[in-house]
């Protein structure tokens, strides 16, 4: 303890701080304490603003309303606000740049093209939604096709044939594989082979008919109940068949005490 205390002892004391340098430290946490004051104020405008718009769009016929761009946290408020209004808030745009959020109706949210659109930063009106329908359309012709030529290419590699008319894709066999196995199978025992195969309703000892509850939700709830009442009156009766038992025990090493009592070892019986 003599080594540590004359090393404290020997290091310098730290600086102390002047007059100047606790005024300025001083100003600058005022300077804070004022511009954090001024944020929630700000924060508490905007809360406002955004209650009120919130409840104009409400009442009237509009879609959806779309908020100028803003910062992270006004965006959390708008989303907040809107999600205890029951609307639906997205954001789009690119961060620190235009990124801004529209708050639609639920009855009326946004649709695929318009998701898109907005992402893309086109925007979305009448026009827009024409075009992006179009372009659906043409996207989804264009599958289509794609899907049919991968069918024709994989039927001609298989050695099966497709038709141009079947718009489902159904591949058809080119060739009959009962002529090809004829030989092996004969051409009766094919036919008599192919019978109609049904599912084995049973698996193990008990049919799968049998394995299903057909209970409803009130009596297996009933049931349960029954089995826990019945589970506690076991436990109950077990209980009290060991403490019969204990206080049988007790009785009987209580007489044996008091014969020894009356009776002790080593005396004369004449």
């Amino acid at each position: 303890m003599d080594l540590l205390d004359s090393i404290l002892n020997a290091m310098d004391a730290p600086p102390s701080a002047s007059e100047q340098q606790k005024t300025l430290i001083k100003k600058q946490r005022e300077m804070m304490e004022r511009m954090q004051k001024r944020q929630k104020e700000e924060l508490l405008r905007f809360r406002k603003y955004v209650d009120e718009r919130m409840a104009r769009f409400a009442k009237d016929d509009r879609v959806s309303i779309e908020f100028q761009p803003l910062d992270k946290v006004h965006r959390s408020v708008i989303h907040e606000i809107a999600e205890n209004g029951g609307f639906i808030a997205m954001s789009f745009g690119q961060e620190d740049v235009d990124r801004h959020s529209v708050v639609y109706k639920k009855e009326h949210a946004p649709g695929e093209d318009e998701v898109t659109a907005r992402r893309n930063g086109d925007g979305w009106n009448k026009e827009i939604a024409k075009e992006y329908a179009e372009q659906r359309k043409e996207r989804l012709a264009q599958e289509q096709s794609d899907k049919k030529a991968s069918t024709a290419a994989a039927a001609a590699e298989a050695g099966c044939s497709t038709d141009p008319d079947n718009t489902t894709g159904e591949v058809k066999p080119t060739t009959n594989y009962k002529a090809k196995y004829a030989h092996l199978i004969g051409e009766s025992a094919g036919l008599q082979a192919a019978g109609k195969t049904e599912t084995n309703q049973s698996y193990g000892f008990v049919p799968s008919k049998n394995k299903k509850d057909m209970r409803s939700i009130e009596q297996t709830l009933a049931d349960i109940q029954a089995k826990k009442r019945l589970k506690l009156q076991q436990q109950q009766e077990q209980q009290q068949e060991q403490e019969q038992q204990q206080q049988q025990l007790e009785e009987e090493a209580l007489e044996v005490s008091q014969s020894a009592a009356e009776d002790p070892p080593g005396a004369d019986h004449q």
